[in-house]
């Protein structure tokens, strides 16, 4: 994959009505979104990072977590050609490195969610770094957008902050999402982090964040890739004049 622009989306509409007629909407909900921010055409990796913390349960059981999936998939389809979002489910440890497909999407978290065990804390790190692993193995040079959900702050902060720094060098976007009640001070630490010192601590801004609140399948289609995509194409003419993407 090229991290140049071209004409269209990376999987057509006709092909993800024969592999997923259940995403079509949301297909079309992303590409409105792209058309908006000037991205139409765009090429990137898109991963997936989900938090497996024990205070998740309710968000996997009433189907939050398989709504993002669907959602971030439906985007995918645009920007990257293989119909395949990485998948990284975190807790204490990293709980999983898996994926999520057009042709499998359905019901596809409750049969991973399935073959994991005990819902632990929130590491960040871990998780960033498997993202990280990934990457580097994937062999990719193209841009990635990773959409890092979670409903907490993490157990180390400064584990957090200093791989958000480190991975600021590399061609990764971090948008995180939050799930959970807007009054709650639990996401301060997202909000320091989106708002971290460049370039004193990090060459370029390389993260976003949004609260998705308690109910996160009420975010409508449009506004959630409205906010997904808000900082993307900032981060991404950024790192391109820094040669941090090519």
């Amino acid at each position: 994959m090229t991290t140049r622009t071209t004409p269209g989306p990376a999987i057509s509409l006709r092909k993800v009505e024969e592999r997923a007629p259940g995403i079509v909407s949301l297909y079309k909900s992303a590409g409105a979104g792209l058309r908006k921010r000037g991205m139409e055409g765009q090429r990137a990796a898109v991963y997936l990072v989900v938090d497996y913390s024990g205070s998740m349960k309710d968000y996997y059981r009433d189907g939050s977590v398989q709504a993002l999936a669907d959602r971030v998939l439906g985007l995918s389809a645009h920007l990257d050609d293989d119909g395949v979002v990485p998948v990284v489910f975190f807790s204490t440890d990293v709980d999983a490195v898996t994926e999520i497909a057009l042709d499998d999407h359905q019901g596809r978290i409750d049969r991973i969610v399935a073959g994991l065990g005990h819902m632990g804390k929130t590491s960040y790190h871990l998780a960033m770094d498997a993202v990280l692993d990934h990457y580097v193995d994937s062999g990719s040079t193209a841009p990635a957008l990773v959409v890092f959900q979670t409903d907490g702050g993490p157990v180390s902060k400064l584990a957090a902050e200093r791989y958000l720094c480190k991975a600021a060098r590399m061609p990764l976007f971090w948008q995180f999402v939050g799930f959970g009640d807007k009054r709650s001070t639990q996401f301060d630490f997202l909000r320091r982090l989106d708002e971290l010192a460049v370039p004193a601590k990090r060459p370029v801004d390389n993260a976003g964040f949004f609260h998705a609140g308690a109910d996160p399948r009420r975010v409508p289609d449009d506004e959630l890739y409205d906010r997904l995509l808000a900082e993307f194409p900032g981060w991404l003419a950024d790192a391109r004049a820094q040669g941090i993407v090519r």
